[in-house]
């Protein structure tokens, strides 16, 4: 088994007791996001998955790793990317998971430029803190945003789910790799805090991922840009035996040799309904 060691931040909750929250964007005279929550870093194995990734899936460890070119490839432009990238990426999710509709509803490309600061969409850089993208709350919002109240309030009273659809794009993801946390090692009640994510203009939420020795954390080595991972953000199946979730964050990888190229990435979220 490959393992490394490494740093992972975790979320413990504000002194005071007040509800946790996060801005969106950077602060422009302290380069960070202002936060009332407090950091946590603690130094885990993650097992390098590379070869087995057959034993990780969506609906048993909250991820799965599948190899999937893709015919967009500039990854430049955000009108290509919803024009070309976002209808290919459509039909993939359809013909993976079986949905009967797909609902991409944005994208992030991260790039990780140290010492730029995160003022707005266009220079995210990769997210060096344990999270999951989506409460249940937020889940449901999410599908009445994006779509006519009719067919928002049909669909919510079914099976859904919410997917991130990451890859490397440019060249592998060798610098900051994506670490993601086994569902099956969650303690479902006692790891997850509610954090208000403060945009612009209204009010998302996530959930902050508390310490837990019994976390299971694992990657893939180098991966690729025809290698994607699905990552579950949400399921509103009933079934418990079914990953709800995935706890993800990037993380530097100390085997990484000096000098590779800095990460870049895309990641598209998307609305998956089953009728």
């Amino acid at each position: 088994m490959s393992t490394v060691s490494a740093e992972l931040v975790y979320f413990a909750p504000p002194h005071d007791g007040s509800r946790p929250f996060t801005d969106i964007n950077a602060d422009p005279t302290k380069g960070r996001r202002r936060h009332n929550w407090e950091q946590e870093v603690h130094t885990v194995e993650i097992e390098n998955v590379r070869g087995k990734e057959s034993d990780y899936t969506l609906d048993t460890a909250g991820f799965q790793y599948v190899t999937k070119p893709s015919k967009h490839s500039a990854f430049i432009n955000d009108e290509d990317i919803r024009g070309e990238y976002y209808p290919e990426s459509v039909e993939f999710l359809k013909d993976f998971t079986g949905a009967s509709k797909v609902v991409i509803f944005d994208h992030t490309v991260r790039r990780h430029r140290p010492g730029d600061i995160e003022s707005d969409e266009s220079k995210r850089q990769p997210v060096n803190q344990v999270h999951v993208d989506q409460t249940p709350e937020s889940a449901t919002a999410r599908v009445h945003r994006h779509l006519p109240a009719d067919e928002a309030e049909r669909l919510v009273k079914k099976r859904f789910q919410i997917i991130n659809l990451w890859r490397p794009i440019s060249h592998p993801a060798i610098d900051h790799p994506l670490a993601l946390c086994d569902y099956r090692t969650v303690d479902v009640n006692k790891d997850l805090v509610p954090i208000t994510l403060v945009y612009p203009d209204r009010k998302g939420e996530t959930f902050g991922v508390k310490f837990n020795s019994t976390h299971g954390w694992k990657y893939e080595k180098g991966m690729k840009q025809d290698e994607t991972v699905l990552i579950k953000c949400y399921d509103s199946a009933q079934d418990d035996n079914i990953a709800k979730f995935t706890p993800h964050s990037g993380f530097k990888d100390p085997s990484a040799p000096q000098g590779v190229p800095l990460r870049e990435s895309i990641e598209l979220r998307a609305l998956v309904f089953y009728e």
